[in-house]
This record gives structure tokens, sequence and C-alpha cells, in this order.
């Protein structure tokens, strides 16, 4: 459930509904409101880079980890919940350098949860059921993400662009909300903040979590920071992990790419309003949640670290296809005339063969990227010493977030020499390719303790 509780934020405040009003909106700009986001999420990963390894070394000497969850999801919760107030100039609301801090903090804290949440799988499952357990909270938070989004869409976005499918839909949007201010934007942060809050509640209650080993904060940051250290240290006797580490760095930089441009190359290419970006989340997410489960299923099958290469290899197989289809092209190699080969259907939405198969194509590749996500983690608590859990899943946050500008980068440097959008967004194979390549040299087998 605590997947379930935080995945609708990613959805709602971090890719589809707030970045595009908060950039087309409440700055006014596109270009302008991108360098901003830009900006709050390179402070995000220089936040993650310094702390997470920390935190995550102080709760490995403090011992209980539910205390640090239920810390992050009130904090998390209210800062969602202040984003209601981010309206235009024109309209009062908070300044622009609040909003952005509130998404820093956001952000920055949601990776927290990661530390800490991944950190108890050990504890709450064997090691065989680790995998299985890891695809089951992936999959369950992306049924969270798709009842939200059908909510938004359904509810909100569709009564408030005027459209009433069948007569079927409210005429104004839930909530008595105002389209006019704003107010179906500017609800997605309070409705992933209430969500949050609600369904934290039943892992906060009844999932085990280990007991307080009495050690002081203090003395648990003097010891966190040593236990730090020793690791830099004895880094020969870690090197695996390290090599795992760098490996998943650069492939899961590669997918968040994906996950980030996905929608703006639709929306540049095929000329995909925010009405169409909506029904292609909701349309992508039963296959995520698939992933998930298929995800587990194979890494109880083959391993965690095949089926990581089985998902980044059809992942680069993916992305190929999908960049070398467009509007009047399929596969590199199929013209398509649209005018002439006229609309598949009377339905308003993904009208033309090439939009198809751009969709069918992004329907594998929610369930691979998916796949690599949750069974990513699955072989971290597999192969780091069991002791030191929570430092290392510190570090594995680090090595997914400290370097998350380099997609972006690759995306921006590759479009601007290429000045081709296509380019740019194929530029993510690399990432793959690479992470792909250091994943054959990565062995599957637990690290030796470190004595403190």
């Amino acid at each position: 459930m605590f997947e379930f509780a935080r995945s609708p934020y990613i959805s709602l405040v971090y890719i589809f509904v707030f970045p595009p009003y908060f950039s087309n909106t409440v700055i006014g700009d596109p270009v302008r409101g991108q360098e901003a986001w830009s900006l709050a999420n390179t402070i995000v990963g220089i936040c993650v880079a310094l702390l997470a390894p920390l935190l995550g070394a102080i709760s490995d000497r403090m011992g209980r980890r539910k205390p640090w969850l239920a810390a992050i999801a009130c904090v998390m919760s209210a800062c969602c919940i202040a984003l209601w107030f981010a309206m235009p100039g024109g309209q009062g609301g908070l300044p622009i350098w609040v909003i952005l801090v509130l998404i820093v903090i956001l952000a920055t804290c949601f990776q927290f949860t990661e530390v800490f949440h991944n950190a108890m799988l050990p504890f709450i499952a064997r090691a065989e059921q680790v995998g299985r357990l890891s695809g089951f909270g992936i999959a369950v938070g992306n049924l969270g993400t798709l009842t939200a989004m059908l909510v938004m869409l359904f509810g909100v976005a569709l009564p408030a662009s005027g459209v009433n499918i069948a007569g079927l839909l409210p005429d104004r949007p839930l909530f008595g909300l105002d389209p006019a201010t704003y107010e179906h934007s500017r609800i997605a942060g309070p409705v992933a903040g209430v969500w949050f809050l609600i369904f934290i509640v039943p892992l906060l209650l009844w999932t085990p979590d280990r007991p307080s080993t009495g050690i002081s904060p203090g003395r648990a940051i003097r010891e966190g920071l040593a236990q730090v250290w020793i690791t830099v240290k004895r880094a020969r006797q870690l090197s695996n992990i390290g090599l795992y580490l760098l490996a998943r760095m650069l492939y899961t930089d590669g997918k968040v790419a994906i996950l980030a441009y996905s929608g703006i190359y639709a929306a540049g290419v095929f000329a995909w309003d925010l009405s169409a970006l909506l029904l292609f989340a909701l349309v992508l997410a039963p296959f995520s949640i698939s992933g998930g489960f298929v995800g587990g299923w194979l890494d109880s099958r083959l391993g965690s670290k095949r089926t990581i290469q089985l998902s980044v290899g059809i992942t680069c197989l993916g992305m190929i296809a999908a960049v070398s289809t467009t509007p009047t092209q399929i596969l590199f190699f199929f013209p398509h005339d649209a005018a002439a080969a006229g609309p598949l259907w009377s339905f308003p939405y993904f009208r033309t063969l090439p939009e198809v198969v751009y969709l069918v194509t992004f329907m594998l590749l929610a369930m691979t990227i998916t796949a690599a996500f949750c069974i990513s983690r699955a072989l971290m608590a597999r192969i780091a010493p069991v002791s030191m859990m929570n430092q290392f899943f510190g570090l594995y946050a680090l090595s997914g977030t400290a370097t998350a500008f380099l997609g972006h980068m690759l995306v921006g440097f590759f479009t601007r020499i290429f000045e081709s959008q296509r380019a740019g967004f194929a530029s993510t194979v690399i990432l793959l390719a690479a992470g792909l390549a250091l994943m054959r040299w990565v062995r599957e087998e637990r690290a030796p303790e470190i004595a403190p």
C-alpha cells in the first residue's frame, strides 16, 4: 500500500499535470518554466547526493524505519496541499521561488522514502520472495496512479475542456472547481497529498519494523558518518556493488529521460494536447502494472541480473522503434500519408496509424521499464550486506538521482546539434546501452559484511 500511496504524486505533481501548468501558466513561458523546473531538480539531485547515504546509515544504527516514513509523509502531504496556492502572478498566490522550494522538498523527500521503504524489504520477506514482493509493490503503485489519473481525466480535465462522452461525464469539474482560475490544475497537489496521508496508514499500522536499537540520534549520526567513511575506504571489497550502482545509474538515467520526454516528444511530433497526454498515461498504466508482476515472475525464474538485462535490452529496441515513427513514417522504412489513409476511427484521439504504433510501442516500454525499476531494487537487496542495508539503499537512491541531469543533458545536446526532436529522444539509448554493457560483469551474490 505504500507504493499505492506515493505513486500518484509522480503522475499528478511531477510529470503530467502540475509541471505543464507551472511552466505554461504560472511562469507563462515554456522555456523559462522548463529552465526553472530543471534548476529545482538539479538542487534535488545535490540534496539527495549529500543526505541520502547519511540518512540510510543513521537509520541502520537506530533500527526503526517507519517513524522516518511517517515524518516524510507528513512533510510531503503538507507541501502538496500548499501547491493549491500556486497561481499566475496576476492572481496572487505563492511567489515563484516558494513554489520551487516546495518542489525541491517534495522531490527530495520522495527519494528519501526510497531509502527507508526499500530497506524494509529484507526484513519483511525471505530472500527468494524479495523480487516478487518488489514487483507486486510497483504494480500496486501503478494501480494507484491509474486510479488517480482516471479521477483527474474523467472528473476534472475532460469536463473542464467541455468534453462529455455519451453524456456520462459531469458538466463541470468535480468539487466545483473553476477552470477560469486554474483550479482543475491546482487540485493535483492536494489530491496527491491527501492520497498519501490516507494510504500510508496500512504500512504504519500493520507492517513489521525493526526494533529500536536505543542509540541516540547524535551517536547515530557519528557512527553513520564513520560507517560511510569505512565503506569508501574498503571499496575494493564492495566493488561488485559499485559496479552495479554505476550500471544502474546509467540505465536508470536513460529510463527516467524516456518517461520525462515521452509526452513532450508526442506533443511535439504528433501535436497531442493535454487530454491526449492524460489518455496516453492512462493507457500505459495497466501495462506498467503488468510490468511489475512480469518482472517479479521473471526474477523468480531467471534471477535479478538476467531480468534486468532482458528488460533494459528490450527497452533499447523499443526506443529505436518509437523514434523511428512520425506522422509521415513508421519504423524508418514505411511511409504514411495520413490524408490518403484517413482516420482509423471517429474517436478524437490517436486517429492515425503512426500514433497507434507509437502508443503500442510505449505499452511495451511501460512493461520493461517498470520491470527493470522493481527488479533493480530487488538485486540491491540481494547483494548488499544485511547489516548496512539502509546505507546501501541510500547509495542506491543516490545512483538513481545524483546524475539525473545526465539524461536531460544528452537529450538537449543531441536536439541542439541535430536540430531534431527525434535525435534528442533517441540519445536515451546511449545510456541504456552503456548500463546494459556494465551489467555483464555484475555478480548476483551477497557482499561481505564490513566490521564496524
